[in-house]
């Protein structure tokens, strides 16, 4: 018996309706970011492994849990699929010294590969859009690509998602706050679950994100980063709210916000749904000063977000009537030569920017003229064995009052604008 194949576990076909959205959502997107200055860059899917554990941090649950890593025996080398985008690109941009000259506002969009716990809006192959911007210490830069997903929210015509932003403040800030917080958690002990326990001595900050219901009180009582902030990263906060006021740019501050990567610096910011279940957040990143130069570059002020398309898509099969594919002109064709004929006569008229289909069946007139009908054509060409031999077609409007003409093939571009028309 012939295997039948399914697809692996995580890994998903995006089928022709759905997929309508995601071109839905990147025209949107595209357009937007072209009005922003952004540029595209293309990355690879494959990086080498400590790439992310160098940028992402040895102890996030992505490094210790969710990649796609191997080892390349016909080189040695150790790989991992990618896991999220702002590392390669980093490695890009030092790789080709693309802030030479400067400043630079960078794009890029494909799949990234978490091994995780399938549920609905998270799966092992996902896609996003990410967004970087480089060299520009301001907060006006953080404030740019907020605004930016703000507009694209109301060009989607997406309601319902808020904005939390909070400010992690700097390395220093951080280290004096980590004590603190270390020493907390030492006095709590018991009342940590045990991935707290595990990393709260290497990464205690990232247990404030925890979804544990049972240590939300604990957390509540937490000391607040906000207290060991430096008067240089509260006034880069302080500006940046102010540019989203002045923006119309709706948030609410969450001194608990904290995000899962270990590279962020100062802003962080997460957009939130409460349509999609405990996958809530649609887009989420912040500023990063320190990970350029982390990776062997040179100093380098950055700050980016990405967008989980997929998440993004749900909303949009909620919201979001997107108007099916109609061609204008439909060739039905049957006999001897007709077929051919067709094509060359579909050719003609795609070079004038006309949307045909052409019946390629091979099934009987009145079973094709359904076809026509059904494909909301506003005209049909009508091909037979008499049309090859004499160069005519026949011209009939499938719409209104079904008009029906016939057209010498020097005459059929004309003919076709007059009944389009």
């Amino acid at each position: 018996m012939t295997k039948k194949f399914q697809s692996v576990k995580g890994f998903y076909d995006v089928l022709p309706e759905k997929q309508k959205l995601f071109r839905f959502f990147e025209d949107a997107a595209l357009d937007l970011l072209d009005q922003y200055g952004y540029h595209e860059i293309g990355l690879p899917i494959v990086e080498p492994t400590e790439l992310f554990v160098d940028s992402v941090g040895s102890f996030t649950d992505i490094v210790e849990k969710e990649m796609y890593s191997w080892e390349d025996h016909l080189n040695n080398d150790r790989l991992t699929l990618r896991p999220e985008g702002t590392a390669g690109c980093v490695r890009a941009v030092i790789q080709n010294n693309l802030t030479y000259n400067g400043s630079a506002k960078l794009f890029y969009r494909g799949a990234m590969f978490r091994h995780e716990n399938v549920q609905k809006g998270r799966q092992r192959q996902f896609h996003q859009l990410g967004v970087e911007t480089f060299g520009i210490p301001s907060p006006a830069a953080d404030a740019e690509q907020i605004t930016f997903l703000d507009r694209l929210w109301k060009k989607l015509k997406l309601k319902k998602i808020s904005l939390v932003i909070n400010s992690i403040g700097d390395i220093e800030d951080r280290k004096a706050y980590r004590v603190k917080l270390i020493e907390y958690f030492e006095k709590n002990f018991d009342q940590l679950d045990e991935d707290a326990r595990r990393r709260y001595k290497d990464n205690p900050m990232r247990i404030l994100d925890s979804k544990n219901k049972d240590m939300q009180a604990l957390l509540n009582n937490a000391p607040n980063l906000s207290d060991f902030l430096s008067q240089d990263a509260k006034d880069h906060f302080n500006e940046l709210q102010k540019l989203l006021l002045q923006n119309n740019v709706n948030f609410s501050v969450n001194h608990r916000l904290v995000r899962g990567l270990d590279y962020y610096n100062r802003t962080v910011f997460e957009w939130t749904t409460n349509d999609l279940g405990s996958q809530g957040t649609i887009a989420g990143g912040g500023r990063y000063d320190y990970l350029v130069e982390s990776l062997g570059g040179n100093s380098t002020y950055a700050c980016g977000f990405a967008i989980g398309i997929e998440r993004i898509v749900l909303l949009l099969e909620e919201n979001t009537q997107l108007t099916t594919f109609s061609p204008e002109v439909y060739i039905v064709n049957n006999g001897v030569g007709a077929q051919a004929f067709a094509l060359e006569v579909a050719e003609k008229l795609r070079d004038e920017a006309f949307s045909v289909s052409v019946n390629l069946e091979g099934t009987s007139f009145k079973s094709q003229f359904k076809k026509a009908d059904k494909s909301d054509a506003k005209i049909c060409l009508i091909i037979g064995e008499e049309e090859v031999k004499n160069g005519i077609i026949q011209i009939k409007l499938i719409r209104e009052n079904g008009a029906q003409t016939s057209s010498d093939v020097s005459e059929l571009i004309h003919n076709v604008k007059k009944f389009l028309s």
